[in-house]
């Protein structure tokens, strides 16, 4: 669960932390996993990773679905959909797609030096297009690649149900042979990359 769709939150919750080039330096995670059944993905979790900034992101299976950024005037909260971002929004099946501790702060006038993101309507467009102008898509290959391997990190340590220790720049575990042998597993021939690495 939180390899596949944990991204899609993680990505944002980046851009607001200014770390969608880096990762956190600290996990500490534990999860249900089933013993038995149809599946092994985890049930009821709870993870936190610490950032280099100072910044800890808490994921959480019993949070509202989006990102909750706190601050020292309070608190913003957006969640993914297809509602026009205001606050004027009506409430959808999952609350308000942004709401804030105080009203105010949605109807705040933004300065000419506030750091504005990129927007895309459609992502898979902004991707083609990318591709045809070769100018960078809304999130680039690496950003993509960071928010990806935060979700694999907050993985391993709720797997291993303990505080791991993570470098960014390394992209290891630092002394912990078992959590960096989590992080790839031998590929099936024909398949994997491999092959394909010694051909070329």
């Amino acid at each position: 669960m939180i390899t596949g769709w944990g991204s899609h939150h993680v990505d944002i919750a980046h851009w607001g932390m200014g770390t969608e080039l880096t990762g956190p330096i600290e996990a500490e995670g534990k999860a249900e996993f089933p013993k038995k059944g149809l599946w092994n993905v985890h049930g009821p979790y709870h993870i936190e990773m610490k950032y280099a900034n100072g910044v800890t992101m808490v994921i959480d299976d019993k949070y509202t679905n989006g990102i909750r950024f706190e601050g020292s005037e309070g608190w913003i909260f957006v969640s993914r959909g297809g509602e026009k971002t205001t606050a004027s929004d009506p409430a959808s099946a999952f609350g308000k797609a942004l709401d804030a501790s105080n009203p105010a702060i949605l109807n705040s006038e933004f300065k000419s030096s506030d750091l504005r993101l990129p927007v895309s309507e459609d992502h898979h467009l902004n991707w083609l297009t990318s591709i045809k102008t070769r100018k960078p898509a809304v999130t680039t290959p690496e950003e993509a690649h960071r928010s990806t391997s935060a979700c694999i990190i907050g993985w391993i340590s709720m797997k291993l149900g303990r505080k791991l220790r993570f470098d960014p720049a390394k992209e290891k575990f630092i002394n912990d042979d078992e959590a960096n042998g989590m992080c790839s597993r031998v590929q099936r021939a024909p398949y994997g990359v491999n092959r394909l690495i010694k051909k070329a």
